[in-house]
């Protein structure tokens, strides 16, 4: 079932529920709404519910927003602000927490360059606690981040990079950013999940690396996503769906070409799409041809939420002035 790739815990529910009728076993959902954003909180609560979902046990929020393609000002700083909420909801933070945030993803590949982006706009505060502590005492966390590649520039697995620089600074609490795959096109840099299980750079393209989690890293890990790439497979897939169902509608039931579009399961026709397309694109990812610009949207409202998050005390005149 969980063969369509999306590294999203809604559309997990949504294939789950796709093939079986009723409640996901180990599995709670909440979903709210705020003036054209819906915020939904899917929690994994045993081994039933990793089982059905595929991902680990934890808490899983998404924030959904259509209209943010349409670049309106007023929903970027609702949702910003909506962000800020949730991860500090999700995490406990002070003053007195240290954080490192990490933008993970390849700065040289605009789909994948979410991370990066989203670090080179966070307020960098550390060093300010350390040099002048008595300017800014209490009023501030502190805050580090990097952007430290990917395996093919640096030859290096990140979870060894991030696991040298927290055993190094350590901090209370790592933030995590990378871009993800989701199995709907509308869903691209217009829906954030923020996960308290930490991630696995990559899984949502079939290149998983090993997990930063607080197995690994030894601290409390939140990961910030958002989809921006779509398998070629999953939309083939998903247009031989509506094909299907219109053909259905105009086929006389008596018919064998209906009788083997009504019985053969929406997995079977994945499967047989992917073995298609194989010889000629394989793995093939899709994202907008407006990537540049959603791209750059969307890492400025995570990184404002994020700021938000673990600065309450600044104002936003203060942060535009902090932010390099």
């Amino acid at each position: 079932m969980f063969s369509i790739r999306t590294d999203l815990a809604v559309e997990a529910r949504e294939l789950y529920k796709e093939g079986y009728a009723g409640e996901i076993p180990g599995v709670s959902v909440e979903e709210k709404n705020y003036e054209g954003v819906k915020v939904v909180k899917v929690s994994i609560l045993n081994e039933q519910g990793v089982q059905a979902m595929g991902k680990p046990v934890g808490d899983y929020i998404t924030i959904e927003a259509p209209d943010l393609k349409e670049r309106d000002l007023k929903l970027e700083e609702n949702v910003a602000k909506i962000l800020a909420n949730v991860i500090k909801q999700i995490t406990t933070l002070s003053a007195e927490t240290n954080i490192l945030v990490v933008g993970l993803g390849n700065w040289n590949v605009t789909p994948d360059a979410l991370g990066p982006k989203v670090v080179s706009d966070i307020i960098i505060t550390r060093h300010l606690k350390e040099i002048i502590p008595d300017e800014f005492g209490n009023e501030i966390s502190a805050v580090s981040a990097i952007a430290p590649g990917v395996l093919g520039i640096t030859g290096i697995e990140t979870v060894e990079i991030v696991k040298g620089i927290v055993d190094r600074i350590k901090p209370d609490i790592l933030i995590t950013i990378d871009a993800l795959a989701s199995r709907r096109i509308e869903r691209l840099a217009t829906t954030i999940q923020i996960a308290n299980t930490g991630i696995s750079p990559g899984s949502g393209i079939g290149n998983m690396r090993l997990a930063i989690n607080q197995e690994s890293i030894g601290i409390p890990v939140i990961a910030i996503g958002v989809p921006t790439v779509v398998d070629a497979a999953t939309i083939a897939n998903d247009t031989i769906e509506y094909l299907t169902n219109s053909l259905i509608k105009q086929t006389k039931e008596d018919s064998p070409f209906y009788t083997v579009l009504k019985n053969m399961g929406s997995e079977d026709k994945y499967a047989l799409i992917r073995e298609v397309l194989n010889p000629y694109v394989k793995d093939l990812m899709v994202t907008p041809k407006e990537v540049d610009s959603l791209i750059e949207n969307i890492s400025s409202i995570i990184s404002k939420g994020i700021n938000m998050a673990l600065q309450p005390n600044m104002t936003i005149e203060e942060m535009n002035q902090l932010v390099h």
